[in-house]
């Protein structure tokens, strides 16, 4: 036989090892050569005015060379030590390590460039969906064409020749250390098992949860104001992330197999065929994964966090529009509002105009807030408030000495905890009125031109009081504002248009709340787009990873799976098991990566968006789903070294 047709031989037999590796590298080139091609694609020259569109994108692509490079090195060597028994072959038959190493280089080769050429024309393929994917979310209107780059042909064959390198040479390093007697017991040294749980290992274990849960507790405090300089809030995060990373490290070395421990020890050893296959699987191989699924696991909840954050920008950008400008136009003179209204009456363009009258007046809230107000400003003409009448707005009728507070936000109850009730003072320019506070309301009936949130909503007659004895200095070059909404919703695209050709956004402060959620998405929407995509590589690597893993773990215990196949055992009873070890060893760094996750987004999501359950429920339902892929394919290749055990 020759050196070709061995070769040939070999790479056939080892395909149907290698084909999720082959998908997981054309997917990575795929999506590489994308992200180039999009980097110096013209049209997205649109996506300038927001962010620089070719600078994140190209910001990313450096991620993404990252992340494959090391799922390609990884993979390699688990594949490069399952393949030590046929090396050890080649070297007893007579072949030199360097004819060897020539053999699999040539394969490698094959393999490599031919995944890569496929990749590239997929990803020449789906280049022009993704930029229609991009202009869809940061409401961009282009034309988004297929458009060929040699640039980014170059780079992509450039950067992945770099990694082929890489990978040879790691190979080459590998066959010339090891002897012809190692490399025939690499795999069942390559991963430690444990015959018995030491006091230590479980004192570990307990260590590692306790940190976990330390880390998730001081998260919760980040903004509750207990902590109230710059640098408690940053040793406090520092210790959240230290104390997670080395906790999670911890659980896998420990916590896994004490919980496994206490539940055999439980049954007093009498385990059923499932048990067996699964918590003494667990037990003695997890310790020996520890550091890559704590890497898994952290990135997995870095990943799933950015992407829930960016998401709740992006969800919440409608509503945050909405609290800054309450109508569908916004103006604080009658003569803008006066000739745009003339502007749509031209159009056929029905309307409804909403008139607000708003005062400023300094509020002394020390009672209901807790605090000094020296202790928020030196300055107390700093914390005037915008005042209005109960009659401006519906759902108020007020007592004389009575006020609500309207404009909820999370972000501002976070930092500053008020009472529910009690003594206000709002100070004009000689008296102050005394107020009850009721409560705060979450409807916003001003733009932010008046200075955002919270609006004092008072009775007419104190509002008139109040009226008669302002402080000029800190009253609003306009004290009115003018809503305009549009009656039919067909007419707002209309109305909008006309709105920016006669260039009424270019004066004072009139806005448009349809543009200014339009901003908000293009801003987000780019870092939603590079997120999205970076996390679907991980999880596509790293669910390979766990993958080959298993793959690995099946064919090593295939001698397990025949004897028990002797003793009676069905391939049901054995699917059985082999279903609940592959849950738990896809399931626990999932839900430890959520948990992670979760903590993280619950600590700050407020400073992102509005909305917090409803894009962090999609994110997670979605990665779960995506994840669970790779563990479906784990049992399905566990099915079949079952059904070849005899």
């Amino acid at each position: 036989m020759s050196i070709n047709q061995l070769m040939l031989r070999n790479l056939k037999k080892n395909l149907k090892n290698y084909y999720l590796y082959i998908f997981a590298l054309m997917f990575s080139v795929a999506l590489y050569f994308a992200f180039v091609t999009l980097q110096y694609d013209p049209a997205l020259d649109e996506t300038k005015g927001t962010i620089k569109g070719g600078a994140a994108i190209k910001a990313a692509s450096i991620l993404l060379v990252g992340i494959v490079t090391v799922f390609l090195l990884y993979a390699n060597n688990i594949f490069i030590k399952r393949r030590s028994k046929e090396i050890g072959l080649f070297q007893l038959v007579g072949m030199t390590k360097s004819r060897i190493f020539r053999i699999l280089s040539a394969e490698n080769l094959i393999l490599y460039y031919l995944s890569l050429a496929i990749g590239i024309f997929l990803g020449f393929s789906i280049s022009k969906l993704i930029l229609m994917i991009l202009f869809k979310i940061t409401q961009v209107d282009g034309i988004a064409s297929l458009t060929f780059s040699g640039t980014a042909l170059t780079q992509t064959l450039i950067v992945f020749s770099c990694i082929y390198g890489v990978i040879m040479l790691m190979n080459y390093i590998f066959i010339k250390r090891q002897s012809i007697l190692s490399l025939f017991h690499v795999v069942s040294s390559s991963e430690s098992r444990v015959k018995k749980l030491s006091l230590l290992e479980m004192l570990v274990g307990f260590i590692g949860i306790a940190l976990i849960i330390a880390g998730y507790y001081v998260s919760t405090q980040l903004f509750n104001g207990n902590l109230t300089t710059m640098m408690h809030l940053f040793l406090a995060m520092i210790f959240t992330l230290g104390s997670v990373i080395i906790g999670t490290y911890l659980f896998y070395k420990g916590s896994v197999s004490t919980i496994a421990n206490l539940i055999r020890k439980k049954k007093g050893g009498y385990l059923n065929i499932n048990e067996v296959l699964s918590l003494s699987s667990i037990m003695f191989r997890m310790k020996s994964n520890s550091v890559l699924l704590t890497i898994i696991t952290t990135v997995s909840g870095l990943a799933i966090g950015l992407l829930s954050l960016s998401y709740i920008s992006y969800y919440s950008a409608e509503q945050i529009a909405k609290n800054n400008v309450p109508a569908n136009f916004s103006f604080v003179t009658d003569e803008a509002a006066n000739r745009f209204e003339e502007d749509l009456k031209s159009n056929g363009i029905p309307f409804r105009e909403t008139k607000i009258e708003v005062l400023q007046a300094v509020m002394n809230a020390e009672d209901i807030i807790g605090m000094k107000m020296e202790e928020y400003t030196q300055d107390p003409k700093a914390m005037s408030v915008s005042v209005i009448s109960e009659k401006s707005v519906a759902g108020f009728d007020l007592a004389k000495d009575e006020m609500y507070l309207t404009g909820y936000s999370d972000i501002m109850m976070k930092f500053i905890s008020m009472k529910d009730s009690g003594p206000i003072e709002l100070i004009g320019n000689k008296n102050t009125l005394y107020m009850q506070y009721l409560g705060m309301k979450k409807d916003y009936p001003i733009s932010r031109y008046f200075g955002g949130s919270p609006v004092a909503v008072v009775d007419d007659s104190v509002f008139k009081e109040l009226k008669g004895d302002l402080d000029p200095s800190i009253q609003r070059s306009s004290s009115l504002y003018i809503g305009v909404d549009i009656k039919e919703g067909k007419d707002l695209i209309k109305a909008n248009t006309l709105f920016n050709e006669k260039k009424y956004n270019e004066e004072a402060m009139n806005e448009s709340r349809l543009d200014n959620t339009n901003i908000q998405k293009r801003q987000m929407g780019l870092a939603m787009f590079i997120v999205g995509f970076l996390g679907l590589t991980f999880l596509v690597t790293s669910g390979c990873i766990l993958y080959f893993k298993q793959m690995d773990q099946s064919e090593d215990e295939k001698p397990n799976y025949t004897i028990l196949r002797k003793l009676g055992f069905t391939q049901g009873d054995l699917l059985r098991g082999i279903q609940a070890k592959q849950a738990f060893n896809f399931g626990i760094p999932l839900v430890i990566g959520l948990m992670h996750s979760y903590f993280a987004v619950k600590s700050g999501w407020f400073l992102f968006g509005t909305e917090l359950w409803m894009p962090m429920f999609i994110v997670m339902t979605l990665y779960t789903v995506l994840y669970s892929i790779f563990g479906i394919l784990s049992v399905l290749y566990a099915k079949k070294v079952i059904q070849n055990a005899l």
